[in-house]
């Protein structure tokens, strides 16, 4: 399993934005995580498509994981691949119809996702694993940072994990929220391979050196876990 890590920039300095998502990305990132909010689905603003410009222009060869926590995805999803976006994701909450929003995102040639908020179950996605690049699920309320892991989203990236090894599929499981030194080690243990983390890596400190920490305690676990698998195995 390869564990990869998405610092989010919604806890970066805005005033040193470019400079503090190079510093993650230095730091071991391989996907740098762009929360999009609207302040109707969810409570809270954030930016939108010249932010994104902006950034690609700093880091042109970054990959942009645009995570849209929006109504009306499907009239903003062209600007944003516009701007740069490589993945965009939509919540299955906020897409009355969610297969056409999938389809329209891969039409502007990015990379599908969809995301599940704590309350919605793992099933309520069966009908579009098999188009998607990556689920992501939210293990804390979606609107802000800084917020408490919620303990139950390891059952549902375990759910998911199992879903997709039954059913022969390649999505990538990523997971947003509280992610941090000491939750990293239960997220990849359950499943989960693109770790979302803001406040783990721009709060305090060094931000390369904070994500350069959390990367290595997420290889660690993930290598024990292999092990471990690999011992049951024989």
């Amino acid at each position: 399993m390869v564990v990869e890590l998405a610092p989010s920039i919604l806890s970066a300095n805005f005033a040193l934005l470019g400079a503090d998502a190079k510093a993650a990305l230095d730091g071991g990132g391989t996907v740098l995580h762009l929360d999009v909010m609207d302040g109707h689905f969810v409570p809270n603003l954030t930016i939108g498509p010249p932010v994104v410009a902006s950034l690609r222009k700093t880091l042109p060869n970054a990959t942009f994981d645009c995570h849209l926590m929006i109504e009306n995805a499907d009239e903003f999803i062209p600007a944003f691949a516009e701007a740069g976006a490589n993945w965009i994701s939509v919540h299955q909450e906020a897409c009355i119809h969610l297969d056409r929003t999938l389809h329209l995102i891969e039409s502007h040639g990015c990379k599908a996702g969809v995301v599940i908020n704590p309350a919605t179950p793992v099933h309520m996605l069966d009908n579009v694993l098999e188009i998607v690049h990556h689920v992501l699920i939210m293990s804390v309320n979606p609107g802000f940072g800084a917020q408490h892991f919620i303990p139950n989203s390891l059952k549902k990236v375990a759910d998911l994990a199992r879903i997709r090894e039954s059913r022969g599929l390649e999505f990538r499981i990523e997971i947003d929220g509280g992610v941090a030194l000491d939750t990293v080690g239960d997220i990849v243990r359950a499943g989960a391979e693109i770790l979302v983390a803001g406040n783990a890596v721009f709060a305090h400190g060094d931000v390369r050196e904070n994500a350069t920490k959390l990367l290595q305690a997420a290889r660690s676990a993930a290598t024990g876990k292999a092990r471990k698998r690999r011992l049951v195995r024989v």
